[in-house]
């Protein structure tokens, strides 16, 4: 499991694009301080650290989206750290190797986007997700294979994303800088 120390490394080696990314950056680094045992366990009621990934084709001109069975809209791919990851990275290349079926996913070394947002996740409970997003990229030809986490996979045009994408056009233009 991603220890709370590790994941506080990431986001502090961090330089996030803007004030509003910045304050949600110390946001997360004083939840990881307060919650030293369980901020990366879904266990953990106030909220938690999950992992996703923007990941982009090889030209940089579509995101690979799934459409997800619980939220019932397009989003990127990620999800909760499980026992096996050393860091948020790890989690985030983990969860976009599952859930997009394709190899030679290749990572950025520090997050590219964070975000908070209220859910009911596997536990039944409410709770809130702190996300930390990193850009990763396929290989050139890479062809998604949808898993059972998802209801559909597709490849979107950055400069056209579904309605209701909530935060993507946003990972979109961090991308970009």
């Amino acid at each position: 499991m991603v220890a709370p120390a590790t994941a506080a490394g990431e986001l502090a080696a961090w330089e996030p694009s803007g004030e509003a990314q910045r304050a949600l950056q110390h946001a997360l680094l004083a939840f990881l301080d307060a919650r030293p045992d369980d901020a990366c366990d879904r266990s953990c009621v106030p909220g938690h650290l999950t992992a996703s990934a923007l990941v982009l084709d090889a030209t940089g001109e579509h995101t690979l989206l799934t459409l997800h069975p619980r939220v019932g809209r397009w989003i990127q791919l990620g999800g909760h750290c499980e026992p096996g990851d050393a860091s948020l990275r790890a989690a985030a290349l983990r969860e976009a190797t599952e859930e997009s079926g394709m190899d030679g996913l290749e990572i950025a070394e520090h997050p590219l986007h964070v975000d908070v947002h209220p859910v009911t996740c596997s536990l039944g409970r409410p709770t809130r997700h702190l996300d930390v997003r990193y850009l990763v990229r396929a290989p050139s030809g890479a062809q998604p294979r949808i898993s059972d986490e998802s209801l559909d996979l597709r490849w979107w045009p950055v400069d056209a994303l579904p309605a209701g994408s909530d935060t993507v056009p946003a990972m979109v233009a961090a991308a970009r800088v």
